[in-house]
């Protein structure tokens, strides 16, 4: 760069703040100083020529040749101020730029002087620890060639050692230093024992000149020990002594669980399940068997648990025979409908219950007690005679001791009959064959006893073992005979229970009662059922609130073989549950819990489709089975189990009667609401619908069936499902054609010239090809002609033509079926 004089300059960079400061040179003489600021561009002269004119009063500053024009003397010396102050600054920075790089260098000396100090305090501790295992072990050698030297000189010949005893013997004289010596001898013993006994403790000096005695630790021990603090002293995770644990494991345990109970990090058990192709959370669940895996790989013990643990509270204990007192026997009434089970039972009791049945016959099973002229008790179970009853008699059958057959002597042995004598050889109990109705003039009990010989059962009279008694519910025939007869198989059992333990039963019957809330009937077979006895029965929990006997009256307790009615359960136990007293309302409700997601999933795991294959199984059977779906309200539990029992069993593999909901329980708007969506008609049993219930049903058009006989409800049921089956289409075979020729006709394509060979041709029928006995084309015809003319059949012998509807692939020789299609109704049987 060049100025106005033609004077060359050179840039020289000065500090951050002092801009770029050019010398001008001119004749090989320096004269100003130019410096440019990044504002202003300012000349300077040079410092020894500011200098050398400082004593020329202001040479520079008030000589106008010597600066640039325009600028005063008081903005020049401005600028040399700022010039001076910018310098000084620079020279501050530089200092302490200086000073923090000092100060920086003396620090990473002071740490690396550390780091050395401490390398070499580790060195020397190894080295000290090394030259006392040296030590040690030098001591150690020593001692053993001590020993291995006093062995030796142990097994010296006798002779040698009585040289000396026999010389100091006869030098007296050199007694008195062998007595100095025992004495320095007995100090060193008695100091060793002192050393001895303060072994226990190490000092300062004992551990720098390696004298501890039988407390050294090794040196790898020593090593670890060192290697532990380093690692912890530079951040390092420090490994901890593993605690094997015992880790109770149920049948589904969640991840973080799992964790918890091994004390485990639960980063590091998702990562084991990870490594086992298993992506699960912290907060899924596991089965046990994955479970036992993980436990064991991280080193602990399982203890595998099942949820089921939580009924092991209920005692289940073997009976002492000094504890067992005699019990009423429980007989059971079974047999056909109608055959006068419960007008037979009326008799003995003297009661008239059979009055309150509906249409006569028993839909409930009825639980009594009665005592004998003799002063004997004796407990009856009424039960159901209809076939829709077959499982509450089987219930019967099972809490019972004795069955009672009843069997009509005019009507013989019937069905259910020989259902309740299956059920009695299941039950594996003895039984009594009542032959009633023997005040009728058409009554023959021989003939029941002969019909019985084909069911295995061998009455008295003809030489067997079952006892059978002719009796009359009219006229009361027989029934002291009867009573005998229980009596003395009563006897013969020896029926006998403990009272004095936690109550036992099962549930006979089931109920919601509007004003006494769920009801139980329950037959007590062990123990003393009490007021405010804590008790669960099948998913439900409660407490005794009330108990009341067969007559209705209240009692406070209900030992063995006494049928008594409970109140105070949360819900309506199924008929059939075991009924178990517990010592805790938590127990209960934890069982009950238990019992209640059990059958939950249960139901889910019956209903749910788990795999590709079996949701295509199912929808497949979906489309292929047609429905009928049905409401059922009932009177009590009992009833509705059987109903829903009953319609079960109606169907085939195309249709089938589906049970939306039950209950027990008047008919409600809700019901209605259902049915409606869905489309089915409501069975009541013995249940009527409220005011509600009965205009909303007109209003949306649903139907009500009221029934209080179990045989209507299952045939019109029946009736209605038989409608959704459809027609069966039955194939009837009316001729055979074969084709001699093959023309082709424009307009129609190919025609066959056929002879009928057998039967008759028809224009309607169906028709296959078949060639060589295969069938390869199903159809219709397209034309069917004699001659020229169109015609509807052709008689067997006469020829004809005939064309099929799409289909063209026909050769002489092959011969054409005719057959024509039937539909047939049909019926659920």
């Amino acid at each position: 760069m060049s100025d106005n004089d033609g004077k060359k300059t050179l840039g020289v960079r000065g500090g951050p703040r002092s801009g770029n400061v050019k010398q001008s040179f001119s004749h090989g003489r320096t004269k100003n100083v130019v410096v440019e600021t990044k504002r202003k561009r300012v000349v300077v002269p040079k410092p020894g020529a500011a200098k050398s004119g400082a004593g020329k009063s202001g040479q520079t500053a008030g000589d106008p040749s010597r600066r640039p024009a325009g600028i005063s003397d008081a903005e020049m010396e401005r600028r040399m101020k700022a010039l001076q102050a910018a310098k000084a600054r620079e020279v501050e920075e530089a200092a302490t730029r200086v000073a923090e790089e000092k100060a920086r260098e003396e620090e990473r000396m002071r740490r690396r002087e550390e780091a050395e100090a401490k390398e070499r305090e580790e060195r020397e501790r190894e080295q000290a620890l090394k030259a006392r295992a040296e030590e040690e072990a030098r001591k150690k050698q020593e001692a053993e060639d001590a020993a291995k030297r006093a062995a030796a000189a142990a097994a010296a010949p006798p002779a040698e050692e009585k040289g000396p005893a026999r010389t100091q013997k006869a030098a007296p004289a050199g007694a008195a230093p062998n007595r100095k010596k025992e004495r320095e001898e007995d100090r060193t013993r008695s100091k060793a024992r002192d050393d001895g006994r303060r072994s226990g403790k190490l000092t300062v000096n004992q551990a720098l000149s390696g004298r501890e005695g039988g407390r050294t630790k090794s040196l790898a021990a020593m090593k670890r020990k060192q290697e532990r603090a380093r690692q912890k002293a530079m951040g390092a995770p420090v490994e901890r002594e593993k605690v094997v644990r015992d880790v109770r494991v149920p049948e589904t345990i969640v991840v973080s669980e799992l964790a918890n109970r091994m004390a485990e990090r639960v980063a590091d058990v998702v990562k084991s399940l990870m490594k086992m192709g298993m992506m699960v959370t912290q907060n899924q669940p596991i089965d046990a068997d994955t479970a036992e895996l993980i436990v064991e790989e991280f080193g602990h013990r399982i203890q595998r648990v099942s949820d089921s643990d939580v009924e092991d509270v209920i005692q289940h204990v073997e009976e002492d025979e000094g504890d067992l007192k005699p019990r009423p026997p429980v007989i059971t009434i079974m047999g056909h409908v109608d055959h006068g089970k419960t007008s037979l039972l009326d008799a003995i009791r003297n009661a008239k219950v059979v009055s309150g049945e509906a249409g006569g016959i028993t839909q409930h099973i009825g639980a009594y007690q009665v005592e004998t002229e003799s002063g004997s008790t004796l407990t009856f179970l009424d039960t159901p005679g209809h076939a829709a009853f077959t499982s509450m008699r089987s219930r019967g059958a099972q809490v019972t001791d004795i069955v009672v057959l009843v069997v009509a002597a005019d009507d013989s042995v019937m069905p259910q009959t020989i259902e309740a004598i299956n059920h009695a050889k299941a039950a594996k109990v003895p039984m009594i064959v009542a032959i009633n109705k023997c005040d009728k003039p058409a009554a023959d009990p021989n003939k029941v006893r002969a019909e019985l010989l084909q069911h295995e059962v061998i009455v008295e009279a003809m030489s067997g073992e079952v006892q059978d008694v002719e009796v009359s519910a009219v006229t009361g025939q027989g029934l002291d005979e009867l009573l005998e007869s229980i009596a003395l198989q009563a006897e013969i059992l020896e029926l006998h229970a403990n009272p004095d333990r936690a109550a036992e039963g099962a549930v006979i019957e089931a109920q919601l009662d509007i004003g006494r809330g769920p009801v139980a009937t329950v037959l007590v077979q062990k123990g003393t059922l009490k007021q405010g006895d804590i008790f669960v029965v099948g998913e439900q929990w409660g407490r005794v609130r009330a108990l009341v006997d067969d007559k209705g009256e209240r009692v406070s307790e209900a030992g063995p073989s006494v049928p008594v009615e409970v109140l105070g359960l949360n819900g309506t136990p199924e008929a059939g549950d075991v009924l178990n007293v517990v010592s805790t309302e938590a127990q209960a409700r934890e069982i009950a819990e238990y019992r209640e997601s059990a059958a939950k999933d249960k139901r889910a795991a019956a209903g749910a489709a788990t795999t590709l294959d079996q949701l295509m199984q199912k929808a497949k059977e979906d489309e292929s089975v047609k429905e009928l779906p049905i409401l059922v309200k009932a009177d009590v539990q009992g009833s509705a189990e059987a109903i829903v029992q009953a319609m079960e069993k109606i169907g085939n593999e195309e249709v089938r009667v589906r049970v939306l909901h039950y209950g027990v329980g008047a008919i409600t708007e809700t019901d209605v609401g259902l049915a409606e969506a869905s489309g089915a008609p409501i069975m009541g049993f013995n249940v009527r619908a409220n005011a509600s219930a009965r205009n909303s049903a007109n209003q949306k058009g649903v139907e009500i069936r009221y029934y209080s006989v179990i045989y209507d409800l299952v045939d019109d049921v029946k009736a209605a499902a038989s409608g959704l089956l459809s027609a069966e289409i039955r194939e009837h075979f009316i001729g055979y054609a074969q084709i001699k020729e093959v023309f082709k006709v424009s307009g129609v394509g190919k025609v066959a010239g056929c002879l009928v060979t057998e039967g008759v041709a028809r224009r309607s029928a169906g028709v296959r090809l078949l060639r060589d006995d295969v069938v390869i084309h199903e159809g219709n015809l397209k034309t069917l002609k004699r001659f020229k003319d169109e015609v509807k059949e052709v008689q067997s012998g006469q020829e004809c033509g005939m064309a099929f509807e799409n289909y063209d692939d026909i050769r002489p020789g092959d011969v054409i079926e005719i057959f024509e299609r039937e539909e047939v109704e049909r019926n659920l049987d």
